[in-house]
């Protein structure tokens, strides 16, 4: 093979896997209210992680009594995470550290959250729009009757 045969076949190859990521975010869109939203795993306060590591960007998409996380830069058609309405319970939420801004998005708030149920409980940071926040809050308030909230 020449050089600029190999240079085609990355060229395509690249293409095909920028209409795949396209395609996909099409998909993820149509089927279901979707938001960025970036997402840390976290140890509860272990005190060892730097503020910015750990930032994965992301898409959430509602569900009906699930929020699912799809990594943004990845061909998979499921979630990467899916998070029952009746294990969500929020933290906190606040403004990124400037250490965290740079890894996020611009205008993004840190919203740390619980997931699970009885002992085994998750710690995540979530980081999403202001309006995707109110979003999310109102999702979960809106939980049918005898949904047992936390």
């Amino acid at each position: 093979m020449s050089a600029a045969e190999v240079i085609g076949v990355v060229l395509v190859l690249l293409a095909a896997v920028l209409v795949g990521l396209a395609v996909r975010r099409r998909w993820l869109a149509r089927n279901g209210g979707t938001f960025e939203c970036s997402m840390r795993h976290r140890p509860h306060d272990d005190g060892t992680t730097t503020p910015s590591t750990g930032w994965v960007l992301g898409v959430a998409r509602y569900g009906g009594d699930d929020l699912e996380w799809f990594r943004f830069f990845s061909l998979a058609w499921w979630p990467k995470y899916t998070f029952r309405r009746s294990e969500v319970s929020i933290l906190e939420h606040r403004a990124p550290t400037a250490a965290e801004a740079v890894a996020l998005y611009a205008d993004q708030e840190v919203v740390s959250v619980t997931t699970g149920s009885g002992d085994n409980f998750e710690y995540r940071d979530l980081a999403m729009s202001p309006d995707s926040l109110t979003g999310m809050l109102s999702w979960l308030e809106a939980a049918p009757p005898g949904i047992n909230r936390r």
